[in-house]
């Protein structure tokens, strides 16, 4: 009985990791257009990037802590992993000033993380 309520508390850390990395994404998204139309933006931008990876480290612990102690399968894992792969790129990518990759990969980021929601 303790076991399983255990697995469902991680369960439920791996879907708040999940909607934090997605909300944090999506704050990303709306400090983008604020870069582009104030003086503040940029700051923004800047912070968020830090919190966004940082939410991609979570996701990546709570998939840990719910495959690892629990038995479950290490596909969440897997997922985590590319995920903070991406955002690694993304950061590269953003303060290389690459745009044209930086955009799309920020799309396809905030696609993924709605998916991974979705499935979890």
């Amino acid at each position: 009985m303790a076991t399983q309520a255990t697995a469902a508390h991680r369960l439920s850390f791996l879907q708040i990791a999940v909607v934090v990395q997605t909300l944090t994404i999506f704050a990303q998204a709306v400090s983008a257009g604020l870069l582009l139309t104030s003086s503040y933006g940029e700051t923004l931008h800047s912070a968020g990037a830090r919190v966004m990876y940082g939410a991609s480290m979570l996701y990546l612990l709570a998939a840990v802590l719910a495959w690892k102690p629990g038995g479950g399968s290490p596909r969440p894992v897997w997922q985590a992993s590319g995920f903070l792969a991406l955002a690694s790129a993304q950061v590269v990518l953003g303060i290389a000033h690459v745009p044209s990759v930086h955009l799309p990969l920020g799309v396809l980021m905030f696609g993924l993380s709605i998916l991974a929601l979705v499935r979890s």
